[in-house]
């Protein structure tokens, strides 16, 4: 038996994700038979037939004859619903539209949702928006693209022409081959592109037949149902007179009531299907009454399952149901080892993440890692006072840091981070997340070296200048040549024989105090503890000294130092 595939949308904000959703569902009603679309929870369901009505002729001339019941669309627009439902080794979604507004290309949640899908190894279209909005463009009401096409003007054709070239090139940068849905002749090498428009309806039969056809010629074989039914929770909901809910998206197997659940928490739940709940069809949505409750559900589904003891269970879990309980242990370990997907390598020094779901939280690790940030604690849910603490046992100031995708803070929790000096992060774009965090660790870094630099004594060679001494002693004030390096109020000072002859206490130039003097610069120094006739001499040459301390700290900031100052550790031998 071939299950109907599951399609997510994802794209970035205001690029008419939800108005697709909408057109989608709201044209095959219109087209279909009364009651035809099924609502599911979290999904809708198009048959195969409203497919075919919708889409005309289109499917023939591929020449391709369906054998998938349809299509589920879950209801959830976005990256948030697409990471959420997961599966071990990626999304529970079979296929993905990519929605990018044809009028401005690609932009950040364009990018983190490319992201996704190569995390997750989903294939995908890309749906081209919003082509109504070309100035000039003539709408017709729900047709193909094909046929709305052939009717614009030269100039609007040339406009969208080079629009979808710039997408083509978009996509090449980032690793993928990419072509107008008509001009592709191998599907499995290059990305469909389908101009479309979800407010006029134009193209998305060309969407809906792309998708069942790519559905049936690449995916029939991940289609087939077997026999424990599995799925992943869309979310938990508290529904009176059910109590905890928890809403799951079913793509495998078939789902009883009094079957055995198990399901994800903190760690594998074991309980029994109380009742399957779904939305009442189209037609009774006038009645007042929430939900049908059903005795049985076959994937692919949204169905909403009310079960003793669901209150730890956490989105993005995985489901199984079975009715022979000698199959639970093993249900039990299954569903153990998903959850462990998600662990990582805990580093002593890292940061601490919280993300909404499992799958969020699953990705935010990934993409984390991947840019080599460590990470000593990761969990679900809002920011406690105990995340803020677990930040604070950081050593290295820029891990002591609490990131948070999704989530809220508490505000006993935020007035802890501010006492202990903990930074917290807070956006609902993993990306931007990770783009905040990087600039202020890259600012406060790059600021952290710029005061080590300051407090360090820097390498630096003078000469004392014959005929410029001005005291012999206590202090011994007289005029030097900067020949090398940078020379320091402060600096500790020896011949170059070795011996000491203490610090440099004031630098002047002009009759005025300053702070640090270059290679070049002509300076009076005054030095408490040396004097000159002993043990310094007029001609003498000084240098600084650079103690082990000293050296591994000009070490870190090695970039940050002249290029005088570099070469003097160079012949000193001290790199």
């Amino acid at each position: 038996m071939i299950r109907q595939p599951i399609v997510a949308i994802l794209g970035h904000v205001d690029h008419g994700k939800t108005t697709l959703l909408d057109s989608i569902r709201g044209t095959t009603v219109q087209i279909g038979e009364p009651g035809g679309i099924t609502q599911h929870i979290g999904a809708s369901f198009i048959p195969i037939d409203v497919v075919k009505d919708f889409c005309g002729g289109l499917l023939q001339k591929l020449n391709i004859s369906m054998e998938i019941p349809g299509l589920l669309f879950i209801d959830t627009p976005g990256h948030e619903s697409f990471t959420t439902l997961r599966k071990r080794g990626g999304s529970i979604a079979d296929l993905a539209i990519l929605l990018i507004d044809i009028t401005k290309g690609f932009q950040p949640q364009t990018e983190e949702s490319l992201q996704y899908l190569k995390q997750f190894k989903t294939p995908f279209i890309v749906a081209a928006t919003k082509v109504d909005l070309l100035p000039g463009w003539y709408p017709k009401k729900n047709a193909c693209f094909i046929d709305s096409f052939a009717v614009q003007n030269d100039r609007i054709k040339g406009e969208l022409e080079d629009k979808l070239y710039t997408l083509v090139a978009q996509l090449s940068e980032r690793g993928f081959n990419a072509e107008r849905f008509d001009r592709i002749t191998d599907f499995t090498k290059e990305i469909a592109i389908v101009p479309c428009s979800g407010k006029t309806g134009e193209g998305v039969p060309e969407l809906l037949m792309m998708l069942a056809g790519l559905s049936q010629q690449f995916l029939k074989d991940k289609l087939t149902l077997s026999d424990k039914a599995r799925g992943s929770v869309l979310e938990v909901k508290d529904v009176k007179g059910f109590g905890t809910t928890v809403d799951v998206i079913l793509y495998d197997g078939s789902a009883k009531v009094g079957d055995f659940l198990i399901i994800g928490g903190r760690e594998p739940l074991r309980t029994k299907v109380k009742a399957l709940l779904r939305p009442p069809a189209l037609r009774e949505l006038r009645v007042e009454k929430k939900f049908d409750s059903v005795d049985e559900v076959h994937a692919a589904a949204g169905i909403k399952i009310a079960a003793p003891n669901l209150e730890g269970v956490i989105a993005g879990s995985p489901v199984i149901c079975v009715s022979d309980e000698r199959d639970v242990e093993a249900c039990m370990r299954d569903v153990q080892k998903d959850l462990e997907e998600v662990q990582f390598k805990r580093e002593i020094e890292g940061v601490i993440i919280k993300a909404d779901t499992l799958g969020s939280l699953e990705a935010m690790i990934k993409i984390f890692t991947d840019k080599g940030i460590p990470i000593k604690k990761a969990g679900i849910g809002v920011i406690v006072k105990q995340d803020v603490i677990d930040g604070d046992t950081g050593k290295e100031d820029l891990r002591r840091v609490v990131l948070g995708f999704n989530v809220s803070v508490l505000s006993e929790s935020e007035e802890l981070a501010r006492d202990l000096k903990v930074k917290i992060f807070l956006n609902n774009i993993i990306y931007r997340l990770l783009e905040e965090y990087s600039d202020w660790h890259d600012e406060a870094f790059e600021r952290r070296k710029q005061e080590k630099l300051g407090a360090l004594v820097r390498p630096c060679k003078i000469r004392i200048i014959p005929g410029f001494v001005f005291r012999n002693a206590k202090p011994a004030v007289f005029g030097v040549d900067v020949l090398e390096g940078l020379l320091k109020q402060g600096a500790p000072m020896m011949l170059e024989g070795g011996k000491d002859v203490g610090k440099v206490d004031q630098i002047q130039k002009d009759g005025k105090n300053i702070d640090s003097a270059k290679r070049g610069d002509k300076v009076a120094v005054s030095m408490g503890e040396p004097t000159v006739g002993r043990q310094v001499s007029e001609g003498n040459v000084l240098v600084s000294v650079i103690t082990k301390y000293t050296l591994k700290g000009l070490k870190d900031v090695y970039e940050k130092l002249s290029e005088s100052e570099k070469q003097l550790l160079r012949d000193w031998g001290l790199v």
